[in-house]
């Protein structure tokens, strides 16, 4: 089971979301609309990315960390490893 099973449908409907946001600028592309109110709804699709993301890694971290630290060993130092190199990711990103 993954951390984020419980609250997979929320987690859907946000995505689904963030589909139409990027729907809606292909629109406003094709559209010729003005390049400042694109860049706009492009910050807005891609906070709520970060924040799909940051759900996830709590989620991580909560359920796929814990546990691994729980049983101790190799995977415990393996589940902390990715999820060190999932927050470099992000705050690269």
């Amino acid at each position: 089971m993954r951390g984020y099973t419980n609250g997979k449908d929320d987690l859907l409907k946000r995505l689904r979301r963030i589909e139409g946001q990027v729907r809606g600028l292909q629109r406003m592309v094709d559209n010729d609309e003005y390049c400042i109110d694109v860049l706009t709804q492009i910050a807005a699709a891609t906070k709520a990315l970060q924040a799909v993301s940051l759900g996830l890694l709590d989620d991580h971290i909560r359920h796929c960390v814990a546990e691994a630290l729980t049983e101790g060993g190799a995977g415990a130092d393996e589940k902390i490893r990715e999820a060190g190199e999932a927050i470099a990711r992000l705050v690269r990103s």
